[in-house]
Formats: C-alpha cells, structure tokens, sequence
C-alpha cells in the first residue's frame, strides 16, 4: 500500500528490511511492515507552575509554552517517533510529561534563589528556565517554539509581590513630593529674585534718565541766554557806531540811548530773573530724584527682606512637616513591635500547653506499662505508686506529728525478757521488729483502708476507722 503523509505529518515504517525504524512523507508499506503516521505541528502548552523561593516563600509562574518535534533533525524526529508518537500529541500522557519537566526544572532553579533575586533578574531566571527545559526536553526529541513566561504572581494567602509593590510605588510618590517641594522653593525664590532685580534696574535707568534731562534742558537755557546775549551786544555795538558816525543825530539819539540803556538794564534783570528761577527748577528736580532715589532703595530692601522672611517661614513648616513624619513612622515601628511582642507570646503560651499536652500523654503511657507490668492489678499498681512517691512515709511523719500534738499514753509492747549477748542481741532485736510489724500495719489499714502488700502478711480481724471529717 502506498501511502502519502500530508504537509505536516511523517511517516513512521518499522518492519522487515528496515533497521530501526524509516522517516518518509511517502513510501510503499509491504504487509509485513507497520506504519504510523505522527504530527509534528507545535502544539501550546499553559501551566501555572507553583514555586518556592529560597527563603520558603511560595509563589505562581504563569507560562505559555510552543513545543513539537524538530523537523530539522532526523535524529529527534526517531526520538520523537519512537517516544511520544504512540500518543496524541495533546493527551494527558504528553501534556503532563511536559508538565512535570517545567515544573521541576522551574522548582529547582527557584529553590537556589531568593525571592528579591528573582523578582528583580525576572528576564535572566525566565531565559534559566528555558534553558534547562529545553535541556530536558531534548532527550524526547523536542523543541521550544516559543515561551512566554508571564509576571510572577502571589499565591493567595501570600501577597509578597503585591505588597512589594505597594513599597516602590510609596517610595517613589514620597520622593516625588520631595522633588516637587524643592523645585517650587526654588523657582519662587528665584523668580523673586529676578523681580528684585528688575524693580531696582527700572528704578536705577529712570532716576539716570531724569538726571540727563534736567542736564539737557539746563544747557539748552544757558546757550539761548548765550546767543541772545551776543545778539544784544552786536547791535549796542552797531547803535555806538551809528552814533559814533552821526554825531548831528546824537542829541536826538540820547534820549533813544536813554531808552537803549534801560531797555538793556531791563533785559539784564530780567535775564538774571529767568536763571534764578531757571537753577530753582533744576534744584527742585534734583530733590525729587533724590527722594525717588531714596523711596526706591528702602522699598526694595524691604521687599527682600519680606521675601526672606517668607522663604524661611516656608522652611521652617517643612522641616516641622518632616519631623511630624517621622514622628509618625517611629509610632507604626513601635505598634509594629508590639504585635511581634504579642505573637511571640501567644506563641509561647501555645507551645506551653502543647507541653502540657505532651506531659499528659507520656503520664498516660506510664501508667498503662506499670498496669501491664502488674497484670492490670490496681491494688499493686496504687501501693507502687505510694510508695514511690513517699506517702507511706507522708502519713507516718503526719500521724507522728498529731500523736506528738496529742502527748497520749503509749503502750510499749514488749515480747519476752531474755538476757543474750553478743550475735543474739542483733536477732533479737530484727525478732522485735517483725513482732511490731503487725501492730503498724493494722494501725494503717484502721486509718486509711489500705492493706498490705501480700509479701509482708496478712491482717487480724481489724476494720478500718470510719472517720467523719468537718
């Protein structure tokens, strides 16, 4: 049978005649030869690949990897044919082998780097990623198209990125607001003093330009007074001369020379007139420049002086400002600590009763091997544990102290009078102890109500006191 595989497929022939196994896009299969047909178009793969930090910290990697076979190599398509093409392609079998090898690789990488490490080399620990599951993925003849490793994202419960988020984004609004505030204190400060400069150079020119105008005007008059001057005299000059050439005509000229004369006194005077009030003006003028001189210095002074003021007023809130902040933020530390405080206490008090706990079962455990040790046998297992703990010796020092209390009349008993000496007086003496015995332990069992183990013996017709307490 002839068969044809389509543009993105190949054909896989084993059988007789061939060695391993035969790549083709066309070929005759013979019956004794099998065929299969496999698909090496990439295929995308999502995940959302859990991870955890050196420092235990959890976090999602969300990826989107392009894998197939690689077509330009024989030798990965073989792979591929004799791994993963009994498969689909998109089967669970293939996703979760792709799976598992992201995920591994992705754990181990970020288990050897801390949080900050990664978040910060996002672009370096993604291309690390890459390529160690390219690494892998080589062994079943496959390649990576594509991977697009998405922004690392928190775990719910665990909100790492997002509050180191918050953290930027705090610190550079506060140091905004830093900025902002100092490039204003500088702008006003300097646009302050680029009016200051301003006023004081209007001021400076108007005062220099009324100076050269009074200037001006003053010598325009004296060079007007000049040229009349001259005028007047020429003609004197020329009336003398004509009277000088027509002395018949000087008894009729007197009286014009009379005229002339007083004429010329009154121009004099009223010459002299007009200087005077001429060098009162200029002397008013220059008054009026001094005093605008003057008003101009003072009120620049003063508006620099306002200025300062304001610019240190403006400094001193800041500063305050900075100091109620700071105030504040020792404030959150302090509350800070005394949650760590409280925690570390709650903590102490949990591990405490955990400890109780612990006490309790061990106590448990004991009295149930002592139980087995006496065969579930109460009796033995509470004279052990009395004797153990010292009660017998309790009662017997409290018994003592009331007797004591009580001065009564003790009756001694006595059993038997002989005279021995030497090894016989020891004997003698254990012989009244095991004879005082009996007494004792019916005296215990009268006022508790218990008795004896039976390895020390046996009770007489006693029974125990019953005691009424107040």
């Amino acid at each position: 049978m002839f068969k044809v595989a389509r543009a993105s497929q190949y054909l896989a022939i084993t059988g007789a005649g061939i060695e391993d196994i035969k790549l083709s896009k066309k070929s005759w299969v013979f019956p004794w030869q099998s065929c299969t047909i496999f698909d090496v178009s990439p295929v995308n793969y999502t995940f959302k690949v859990q991870a955890m930090s050196a420092e235990k910290l959890p976090f999602v990697l969300p990826a989107v990897f392009t894998i197939g076979p690689r077509v330009d190599d024989d030798e990965a398509l073989i792979l591929y044919a004799r791994l993963i093409s009994p498969h689909d392609k998109e089967s669970n079998h293939v996703h979760e082998l792709v799976e598992g090898v992201i995920e591994g690789e992705t754990r181990v990488l970020a288990a050897s780097m801390t949080m900050e490490e990664i978040f910060k080399g996002t672009k370096e620990f993604k291309k690390e990623v890459f390529d160690k599951v390219q690494l892998e993925l080589n062994q079943f003849g496959l390649v990576i198209y594509n991977a697009n490793v998405k922004q690392l994202v928190d775990v719910p419960g665990h909100e790492y990125f997002s509050y180191l988020g918050q953290k930027t984004q705090m610190e550079a609004a506060n140091q905004a607001r830093i900025d902002v505030s100092e490039a204003k204190m500088k702008g006003e400060i300097g646009a302050k003093e680029r009016t200051g400069l301003t006023l004081q150079n209007a001021a400076k020119i108007d005062a220099e330009s009324k100076i050269i105008s009074m200037q001006r005007q003053g010598e325009g008059t004296k060079e007007e007074i000049k040229v009349k001057t001259e005028v007047k005299v020429f003609e004197n000059q020329k009336e003398a001369d004509v009277a000088k050439a027509n002395a018949e005509l000087a008894m009729k000229k007197a009286a014009w020379t009379k005229d002339a004369q007083v004429a010329e006194v009154e121009a004099t005077k009223a010459v002299a007139l007009r200087e005077a009030e001429l060098q009162t003006q200029v002397e008013k003028m220059n008054a009026l420049t001094r005093t605008e001189k003057l008003k101009a210095e003072f009120l620049s002074k003063a508006s620099v002086e306002y200025e300062t003021k304001v610019q240190e007023a403006n400094w001193e809130l800041y500063n305050k400002q900075k100091q109620a902040e700071a105030v504040l933020y020792e404030k959150q530390k302090q509350a800070e600590a005394q949650k760590a405080q409280a925690d570390a206490s709650f903590y102490s008090k949990q591990k405490e009763a955990e400890g109780l706990v612990a006490l309790a079962s061990a106590q448990g455990t004991y009295l149930r091997t002592l139980l087995d040790a006496v065969q579930n046998d109460y009796s033995c297992l509470r004279d052990f544990l009395m004797i153990n703990n010292g009660i017998y010796q309790e009662i017997a020092k409290t018994n003592a102290m009331a007797v004591r209390d009580l001065q009564p009349k003790i009756s001694v008993w006595n059993h038997g009078g002989e005279q021995g000496g030497g090894s016989g007086n020891a004997m003698k003496d254990i012989a009244g102890l095991y004879k005082m015995l009996p007494p004792a332990l019916d005296t215990v069992y009268e006022q508790t109500g218990m008795k004896p183990p039976a390895w020390i013996g046996t009770l007489g017709d006693v029974e125990p006191k019953q005691v009424t307490r107040n």
